[in-house]
């Protein structure tokens, strides 16, 4: 009896080892291996999802460039299905081109940086070419905001899923494993492709696109501790050198040569191979995301039975650290730490963000606010984390200053008043002081011109700028009285220097005050007033002038606005004058503009316009009143465009005018606009009840692209009001 308890004692212990053997031997540990490729990563969503259907439990993933975004992303806890809809709302070829909404950008980049076709950094005294298309930074702000939920963890294996990914290092060419730190960054380091995004530095090391070292980690994820490996290779091969034709291949080709050799070693290693057919596509090829998504389902379908086998071999219980956990539409900021900002203050860095401490901040304003620090262009990479703390998150924000403080630009232009036009550009910031920047204009063609501009900006306090200007053209226009002339040519010649402070008011609109010297010289050679005289001068005088102005922009794009609202306000209080042509006595102006556009339908905008302008005391000057008719942007001191008008026509001390505009983008960034406005130009626009009697009309057709060195327009205007008409041509961004 004791022999046969003792055999059934036995029996069942060693049925209870080979039971648990057998359940060890089954629960499989799945590593997935996703390559780079670019736009050619799409794949492995598709992948992804037949995975999922399969029944298939990733244990462990690392990747390389998109294989590591789209890896990384899935390690964090998104699943096939997110991240479809994740990568068809990212943009990328916004995030390669480093667009941040307008709307973010500060008022000086609004008004003077919105100009320039080109611009080269400045290194050592010498213009060079920029390391990469783009810093990176839009791309960081998106994957940051997209691993917001596991911002605290550094370890990538406490990740939901234990998650690598690799980088290259720029001096040794040799692989860097990520595997801890911030997760954005590392994402962004792996992801860095040669001429396409700048090199991230972690730990010291500065690191570049890890296909270039390891484009296929496999032992990497075999050290982690998988039992089999599932690879997906979206690699391109090597290209026959009569194929090589354009920029794209040639880069593809020399980052391929190192990644073939590594890939042939690795692949051995892989269980399941799965190679999608990629061939008619390249690592730019974002705008074939259906294709390249379905490309990665249909090779994974083709293995499908073999993904169900390993499925059956994986204890089936749900791992609830894969749920990941949603941050709140609003949080309470406790407190903000800024770090790395050595030549921008702490206020100035605030202002940028737009949030207070202590105070209910929503997700997306704080996000808003770090664009607007990226569009100051002052950061090289700006990361943030928020981190619980009490009943609220700590914003720890670690800056990374430029290091390049100079840069130099260059634009070309073509208009009616002031003809080719020729931009040159010196911009250098932190030059005396911190937040402070310069910015000269030097302007050759056919008329002269500059423009200076130094701004020091305090944040939330006064900032404090100078800015000084010379404008100069010549034109027919109707500046006397006399009835037997109907216009004679004017010279006009502008010099104006201004010293102001200016504010943010309620962190969004500018308020700034200041004093104003004008130098305005007025002549024409037509005639003379005496024979001694070559010339007839109409103002030489140099202004002493008190200024003020308020703004707010939200447009979205400055040519072409689809939405948002812009308002300016300017006072000016002439205090003295050298009085060399008139009997000067001191007076007041204000003019204003208020514009809103908005988009209804099918990409068609409506875009409303209203002008005002008013001269107090009487002015024995005819250069100081309001001159409207012609067409630009960049008209100076009182001249105001008005379609159905030659340049000037119309002159008197006060005017009223009204714009509607209707814009159709025909296809993109192609637009047909058709423009009506209507003006009263009085001594007094107001003293008449009778608003609509006397009311100047002008209408004007237009087409116009928005291309990479500014908008090109062709405009026919024309009023029923006179016999003028008139062909408008203009080409590249106004200044």
């Amino acid at each position: 009896m004791k022999k046969i308890i003792l055999f059934l004692l036995m029996f069942f212990v060693a049925f209870t080892v080979f039971s648990q053997n057998d359940t060890i031997r089954k629960d499989l540990k799945v590593g997935l291996v996703l390559s780079g490729g670019g736009a050619k990563g799409f794949a492995h969503v598709g992948v992804l999802k037949v995975l999922e259907e399969a029944g298939v439990r990733v244990d462990f993933i690392g990747g390389t460039s998109m294989g590591a975004l789209i890896g990384g992303l899935y390690a964090s806890g998104y699943n096939a299905k997110e991240l479809d809809s994740i990568i068809r709302i990212l943009e990328f070829n916004k995030i390669l081109q480093e667009e941040v909404p307008r709307k973010a950008k500060p008022f000086f980049e609004k008004e003077n940086g919105e100009r320039y076709i080109i611009s080269l950094p400045v290194r050592n005294k010498k213009v060079s070419l920029p390391i990469a298309l783009a810093k990176g930074q839009s791309a960081l702000n998106k994957l940051s905001l997209l691993t917001q939920h596991v911002t605290s963890i550094e370890d990538f294996n406490k990740l939901p899923i234990p998650f690598l990914c690799i980088g290259t290092d720029l001096e040794t060419g040799e692989q860097v494993l990520l595997n801890k730190g911030f997760l954005p960054e590392a994402l962004r380091a792996s992801s860095a492709f040669p001429t396409l995004f700048e090199p991230v530095e972690i730990d010291g090391k500065v690191l570049l696109d890890g296909g270039i070292a390891n484009n296929f980690p496999v032992k990497e994820v075999i050290a982690m501790g998988a039992d089999i490996i599932i690879g997906v290779d979206v690699q391109g091969n090597l290209h026959k050198s009569d194929d090589v034709d354009n920029v794209i291949k040639v880069m593809n080709q020399v980052v391929g040569f190192s990644m073939d050799k590594v890939n042939i070693e690795e692949i051995k290693l892989v269980n399941i191979y799965l190679k999608p057919n990629l061939a008619n596509y390249n690592v730019v090829s974002f705008d074939n995301l259906d294709e390249i998504i379905r490309e990665g389902e249909r090779t994974a379908r083709l293995q499908f039975n073999d993904l169900i086998k390993i499925a059956d071999q994986q204890i089936k219980e749900p791992k609830t650290s894969n749920k990941r956990i949603e941050l709140p539409s609003t949080f309470l900021c406790e407190n903000i730490e800024i770090e790395g900002n050595k030549s921008y203050t702490r206020d100035y860095v605030l202002n940028k963000l737009k949030i207070n401490s202590n105070k209910e901040v929503p997700f997306n304003k704080f996000i808003d606010g770090v664009d607007n620090l990226t569009a100051t262009g002052n950061f090289h990479n700006i990361s943030y984390r928020l981190v619980p703390f009490n009943e609220g998150y700590i914003i720890k924000l670690k800056l990374k200053e430029n290091e390049v403080k100079t840069i130099a630009q260059a634009s070309v232009h073509y208009d009616e008043l002031f003809k080719s036009s020729v931009l040159l550009n010196i911009t250098t910031k932190n030059l005396f002081l911190k937040n402070d920047m310069l910015s000269t204009d030097l302007i050759i063609g056919d008329n002269i011109r500059y423009n200076l501009n130094y701004f020091v900006d305090n944040g939330f306090n006064w900032s404090v700028g100078f800015k000084s200007r010379f404008n100069s053209f010549n034109s027919n226009i109707r500046f006397t009285d006399d009835d037997r002339v109907n216009k004679i040519n004017v010279n006009y010649r502008d010099f104006t220097n201004q010293f102001y402070v200016q504010t943010v008011y309620s962190r969004k609109f500018a308020l700034g005050i200041g004093l104003e010297h004008k130098y305005i010289n007025a002549f024409t050679e037509t005639i003379i007033d005496n024979p001694l005289a070559n010339e007839l001068s109409f103002d030489k005088n140099h202004y002493l002038n008190f200024i003020s102005y308020l703004k707010y922009d939200s447009f979205d794009n400055k040519y072409f606005p689809k939405e948002g609202f812009y308002f300016i306000g300017d006072y000016r209080w002439y205090l003295a004058a050298t009085k060399n042509s008139f009997d000067f006595k001191p007076f007041a102006q204000v003019m204003g503009k208020i514009e809103y556009a908005h988009t209804i339908y099918d990409k068609f905008t409506l875009q409303f316009i209203t002008e005002a302008g008013f001269t107090f005391e009487e002015v024995n000057n005819r250069v100081l009143e309001f001159h409207l008719g012609g067409y630009g942007d960049n008209f100076i001191n009182t001249f105001v465009p008005f379609f159905g008008y030659d340049f000037a026509d119309l002159s008197d001390r006060t005017f009223l005018k009204s714009t509607i505009k209707l814009r159709q983008e025909i296809f993109a960034k192609n637009y047909l606009t058709f423009t009506t406005n209507a003006a009263r130009v009085e001594k007094n626009v107001l003293k008449d009840p009778k608003i609509f009697e006397n009311t100047k009309f002008g209408y004007a057709l237009g087409y116009g692209l928005d291309t990479f060195i500014g908008p090109i327009e062709f405009t026919y205007s024309w009023s029923p009001k006179t016999d003028y008409n008139h062909w408008y041509f203009n080409l590249g961004f106004w200044f």
